[in-house]
């Protein structure tokens, strides 16, 4: 019997829900405050630690936006990203695709160049240090109104061919994805991929319109779609990717603890899971603990883990040629297992 904490730790796998900002650990945070000489609430690592006990979505936001004030420069998003990294490729993530949210940057000043630049810079220093590749996408707040989007992938044009796709996360109760149709339209015009939070707070109505109205390329969360037999079916039978993150779902609450977490029920329904981190600085894991988390409160096979992976390359917005290599990496990995 192989241990699962040390198969997952060499399992080769993508993550593709990582918000680079919830990265940001406190003992970054307050390294680039003292760099930047900004005063924060906090006066010790400990006390920002202190701050991250919060049980509700919005909590968590508050706290994450006041967080990412530390982030002024190049080089602070170049340092944010690359720590990510230094840390993703200690679990055995060789692919990411994260997301970052210009909107909470450029509206207290930053230009979108110091922010995708930076960040950029770090996914290159990824790749020489670790061969991790990585792919950015371009996250709506969705807290805030469609023109506002618009003005946001308007200035994003310089780096269009360095964008992968747009995304839309923040607050999700109030702020259903019809809200953003004409500007995922416009995105998807552009050649955009096109992602969204929905059914983690929100209904499955949710669900359906990110399906329906912005034509969603995969579906961040989704966990609330599975209250909806016809929805959980056709997610299945088109083959919708899922961006699951179990202790994101355990510290909000979306589950009571991970003996009720339905990702095993995904994998039987025969969707297309994945796990994924989330915001790991402030939800206590990078992508392996979710990985050890889910496989001990659903006591999880070694199937399940290597399938898991398997789809998180398959729902990755790799080429094919890069799929297959990433599939022929994990089947090696598994059959010396």
């Amino acid at each position: 019997m192989i241990d699962h904490p040390d198969f997952i730790a060499g399992l080769p796998k993508a993550e593709l829900h990582l918000h680079i900002e919830g990265s940001l650990e406190p003992e970054l945070m307050m390294a680039l405050a003292q760099r930047n000489r900004i005063t924060t609430p906090f006066a010790t690592v400990e006390e920002v630690r202190a701050a991250y006990n919060f049980s509700r979505l919005q909590d968590f936001l508050d706290i994450y936006y006041a967080g990412a004030d530390v982030l002024r420069t190049e080089q602070d998003f170049h340092d944010l990203a690359l720590a990510y990294f230094d840390r993703a490729a200690e679990d055995g993530v060789v692919h990411a695709e994260i997301f970052f949210d210009p909107q909470t940057h450029t509206d207290r000043g930053i230009p979108f160049q110091v922010v995708a630049d930076g960040l950029l810079a770090g996914m290159a220093a990824a790749q020489a240090r670790h061969g991790l590749t990585a792919q950015l996408i371009l996250c709506f707040l969705r807290h805030l109104d469609e023109d506002a989007a618009f003005t946001t992938l308007k200035a994003a044009e310089p780096w269009l061919d360095r964008i992968t796709g747009v995304g839309l996360d923040s607050s999700e109760i109030g702020h259903p994805p019809e809200k953003f149709a004409r500007v995922f339209a416009a995105a998807g015009d552009m050649g955009l991929k096109r992602v969204a939070h929905a059914g983690e707070e929100g209904p499955p109505d949710y669900v359906w319109q990110a399906l329906d109205l912005l034509d969603i390329d995969r579906l961040d969360h989704g966990n609330r779609a599975l209250e909806d037999p016809i929805l959980t079916a056709r997610l299945a039978r088109e083959g919708m990717t899922l961006t699951v993150c179990p202790l994101s779902n355990l510290k909000l609450c979306v589950v009571p603890d991970m003996a009720a977490h339905p990702i095993d029920r995904m994998l039987k329904v025969g969707l297309r899971a994945t796990i994924n981190s989330d915001d790991p600085a402030y939800f206590g894991g990078y992508i392996a603990d979710n990985y050890r988390a889910a496989a001990t409160g659903r006591d999880l096979s070694l199937a399940d883990l290597t399938l898991l992976a398997r789809n998180s390359f398959l729902g990755s917005f790799l080429p094919l040629d890069a799929v297959s290599m990433h599939l022929a990496r994990l089947d090696a990995y598994v059959d010396a297992a």
